[in-house]
This record gives structure tokens, sequence and C-alpha cells, in this order.
């Protein structure tokens, strides 16, 4: 895959993400020198309702390659987040983010940050990235939802 492509599929994707995205999430290119920088994207995803990160919003941080859509971009919860399938770096550990796995280049951006949201309060414990996140919540799901919940404060609508 050339930069040609990975740009022209950056920017349908832009354009599909402004037409129709989901209540609540956004998703854009960072800008620099007043320029947007198509392959770093600044995301927000907000706490699917009706679970424990309900009313957080989340900055993602998505990367894309030159490589792109052959290969999936990376994406990064802030540093040190408090989850079993994020690493301590923040690198989201996500089946569809992995082309070992299950990344298809027909995968929007939209299905990857829905994909976050669900992975939120859906962990995969056969998979983790981050020993003490996944500790708690295969031993102690109270204390796991404590933390979850203590975590949230920052990332409250307020705060941002």
């Amino acid at each position: 895959m050339s930069q040609l492509t990975a740009v022209s599929r950056i920017v349908e994707e832009r354009r599909a993400w402004r037409k129709d995205h989901p209540p609540g999430f956004i998703a854009r290119p960072i800008m620099k020198k007043g320029q947007p920088d198509l392959f770093n994207w600044e995301c927000l995803v907000p706490g699917k309702k009706g679970t424990i990160w309900e009313n957080g919003y989340y900055p993602v941080e998505m990367k894309f390659s030159t490589g792109y859509p052959a290969s999936p971009p990376r994406c990064y919860l802030p540093e040190g987040f408090f989850h079993p399938n994020v690493f301590p770096n923040g690198q989201i550990c996500l089946s569809i983010l992995n082309e070992s796995y299950d990344w298809k280049p027909t995968i929007s951006i939209k299905q990857i940050l829905v994909g976050v949201q669900d992975l939120l309060d859906n962990p995969n414990k056969e998979s983790p990235a981050q020993q003490r996140a996944n500790d708690y919540f295969v031993r102690d799901i109270k204390a796991y939802k404590m933390e979850v919940i203590k975590q949230k404060e920052q990332y409250l609508k307020d705060s941002l």
C-alpha cells in the first residue's frame, strides 16, 4: 500500500464520519500548524449507558501508518489507563486492531471506536495487556468496579 492509498482512504473515512457517527463520539485529525494531520487523530469515546463507564468520555489517540488500510491504526487510551486490555503505555489490545486476528481493511473508524466502547465494559480476560487490572477483574470484581469508577472521575465531561 502506498501513502496515497492511505491518505485517500483516511479522507474518505473522515467524510463518512462527518456524515454519520454515533452520538457522543468525537473523531478528528489533530491540527498541526493549522493543517489536519490525517495520520494522527484525537477521539473521544463515551462510556456506554447502563455500565460503570457511563458518563465518562475517554480520550483515544488513533495513529495511522502509510500501510493503512492494509494494516490497522494503533489506538491508545491515556498512559496508565486502568483496564485489562490496555497496555501500560495506553495501547489498546483489541482483536479488530490486530492484523494477525480480526483486522480487515474494510473496518471503519466508526467500527473501531464502537469496538473500543464495547471493550471498556467487556474486557477479554483471556488476552490481558495489564496484569493488575486483569487480576482485579478476575479475582475481585467489586474492587475492579471501584477502580473504574474512581478513574472515571478524570474523564467526566466537566473535567475535559
